[in-house]
């Protein structure tokens, strides 16, 4: 159980970051639930790696002086696990928007799917998604988007450790007009899983889009070790 102490000489708190809240609410949240607490009037909280709203797992959160490590933490290796949709596309890569444009799939088989895994691997060339929170003299990406602006975004190189297929449902191919692809990512800093999955499409001569995504690893951090929000503040509330 950690101390008012604790936390402003500098805790790692792992959080398991719930779908729809942004990692800047995390923050937040943890930062005013520990002043509550503590009654502390000021503490420096910050997270190590943002995760979109529409992600899941695992939030590196750093209070007090451990702040200083976010740098450090921000720049380890990270795994994911999520599901790709073949056979259309979005304007933000997932589903923060709506479908824009569908595809045929019909000549997409199980080993095209896990041959074209093979290009990804390594350091490669990514374009981040225009709807991102990247900025462009001095205004975010997707503010651009959503206003219908054009710009024009520079390449990142980035580097994929690992892209493995943990399921292929070909049996939506009929219903759906769609394949539904499960994976794991272990990546560098900066990537863009949407842009992978956006990428990974046209590698199909195809579309695609990310239906899910969750944050599994940080280093050495793992989401299995991480708490809720919820059972973060019932430890606050049992201090």
């Amino acid at each position: 159980m950690c101390t008012k102490d604790d936390f402003l000489s500098g805790q790692v708190l792992l959080i398991d970051k719930p779908l729809n809240w942004t990692s800047f609410q995390v923050v937040n949240k943890l930062r005013w639930e520990i002043r509550q607490a503590f009654n502390i009037k000021k503490i420096k909280v910050g997270h190590a790696g943002t995760l979109d709203p529409l992600a899941t797992g695992l939030l590196v959160i750093c209070t007090g002086k451990m702040t200083k490590q976010i740098d450090t933490f921000q720049g380890q290796i990270k795994e994911y696990t999520g599901t790709i949709v073949l056979g259309s596309t979005t304007p933000s890569f997932d589903l923060e928007t709506e479908i824009n444009e569908t595809f045929p799939i019909g000549h997409i088989t199980e080993d095209l799917i896990y041959k074209t895994t093979e290009q990804f691997i390594g350091e490669i060339q990514q374009f981040p998604p225009i709807f991102s929170a990247l900025k462009k003299d001095g205004k975010r990406l997707y503010e651009y988007a959503r206003a219908g602006e054009n710009v024009k975004i520079k390449s990142r190189t980035v580097s994929i450790q690992e892209f493995k297929i943990t399921k292929i449902n070909t049996s939506s191919k009929l219903s759906t007009g769609s394949i539904y692809i499960d994976f794991r990512v272990v990546c560098s800093k900066g990537t863009y899983i949407r842009s992978l999955a956006n990428d990974f499409g046209k590698a199909l001569k195809s579309g695609a889009y990310l239906s899910a995504l969750r944050r599994t690893k940080i280093g050495d951090f793992d989401v299995k070790k991480a708490s809720s929000i919820e059972d973060f503040i019932k430890s606050l509330d049992s201090k």
